[in-house]
């Protein structure tokens, strides 16, 4: 799950990590109380999206002017212009695709005097099995870019999850960030609270892009991503708190109430598995014979035919599926209840589109059974290779 930054800097400043004074705003009419609150002469108006690289964006309308996502504002004035252009508008990024995503809410964030601009970020290092911090004095960059270019200039610390972070650990971070004097005091507090933050809360990703060296010498969190494991929420009431469903798919907030892996992706051919290994071999199979996976979905190990039929709906509501591959190998699964399940979906949904099923496993035989006598336009495969090359043969209509 991820939150939007300004919900992130609250949630960090709380742990003690320093950040300016903002004010999330909802509609344009709000800007100029939010500005007027904030210290100025300078202001910063930020696009509010689950997203990076929002300040190299650009809105679809031209109402929204030209400039991208992330905007310094040198008046009040300017603060509310900034506002009325950009909520409602729909800001493309590299991450966003070229759909873009809807601005529903802005930032308004008081300046910064910058000296430099770093990059910090927290993750599950699974080499290592611990907690890792990754730095590098090339802040303010996308870190693909850096990690491509200069690997060097990224340094990769791993933090003990007995000691925590230790005056040792500080000072290998600081030296390479080349931290001194007043931030080199910053550090001996703020990297500890990042870690107690991403252990305490569950994240599963905190990033601070930038993380700034201001003129005065000391440290701001001036950018902020978080995401949290999606296993650890029942935990967390208050993250579960700040979930934007509107910058979630509906198909996976769909999916979510039903307990089932699903993930969108751009391509038509929609997936039904069980299993994530499963799922991503039959991707990977049917982008091998020249086609591109609708989505990632994975019904588990012990679906009901509930389930099943729920999963099934989910993966025919999408407009750009052209064709759909049901492959089960049946352990726990079994592939009679795989049939009740597509079949109960189909009576309800109907079947518009191609469909190839792939059952193998524990009650195979009934599963086929069914699927055969049940009247339905339904392609048989024999093993994985055979349903790829058939569902996609069918959905280019070969």
């Amino acid at each position: 799950m991820n939150i939007h930054e300004y919900q992130a800097k609250a949630l960090l400043k709380g742990f003690g990590a320093p950040v300016a004074a903002g004010v999330p705003i909802f509609t344009a009419d709000e800007a100029e109380a939010a500005a007027k609150s904030l210290p100025g002469p300078l202001w910063v108006v930020k696009s509010q999206i689950h997203a990076g690289g929002r300040g190299k964006g650009k809105f679809k309308e031209a109402s929204a002017g030209e400039k991208g996502g992330v905007r310094l504002a040198k008046s009040i004035e300017e603060v509310k212009q900034f506002a009325s252009q950009m909520l409602g508008a729909t800001l493309v990024t590299k991450q966003t695709g070229p759909a873009g995503k809807q601005v529903n809410r802005l930032y308004i964030e008081g300046g910064a005097d910058i000296d430099r601009e770093l990059y910090c970020s927290l993750l599950v290092d699974r080499s290592v099995g611990k907690v890792a911090f990754v730095v590098s004095t090339e802040g303010g960059m996308d870190i693909e870019t850096v990690a491509h270019d200069t690997p060097e200039k990224i340094i990769t610390v791993a933090i003990d999850p007995i000691s925590r972070v230790t005056a040792a650990d500080v000072a290998k971070i600081c030296a390479a960030l080349k931290l001194e004097g007043a931030a080199a005091e910053d550090a001996a507090s703020l990297f500890p609270a990042l870690y107690t933050a991403f252990t305490e809360k569950d994240m599963s990703l905190l990033e601070v892009n930038p993380l700034i060296v201001m003129k005065d010498g000391h440290l701001r969190v001036l950018d902020a991503k978080v995401s949290f494991d999606g296993n650890s929420l029942f935990r967390h009431k208050d993250v579960q708190a700040l979930r934007d469903l509107t910058e979630e798919d509906e198909k996976e907030i769909e999916a979510s109430k039903f307990d089932l892996a699903y993930v969108a992706l751009d391509g038509n051919i929609g997936c039904m598995v069980n299993g994530a290994g499963l799922a991503m071999a039959t991707m990977d199979i049917i982008k091998l014979y020249g086609a591109e996976p609708a989505n990632f979905l994975d019904v588990g190990g012990g679906a009901s035919k509930e389930k099943v039929t729920a999963a099934f709906k989910i993966i025919t509501a999408d407009p750009a599926v052209k064709g759909i591959l049901v492959n089960i190998f049946g352990g726990i699964m079994r592939c009679d209840v795989i049939a009740e399940g597509v079949l109960a979906a189909v009576r309800d949904v109907g079947l518009k589109v191609p469909l190839v099923v792939r059952l193998e496993g524990t009650n195979v035989a009934l599963g086929k059974k069914i699927i055969n006598e049940s009247g339905l336009n339904v392609i048989s495969a024999d093993d994985l290779d055979d349903a790829a090359q058939k569902i996609v043969a069918a959905v280019k209509g070969n």
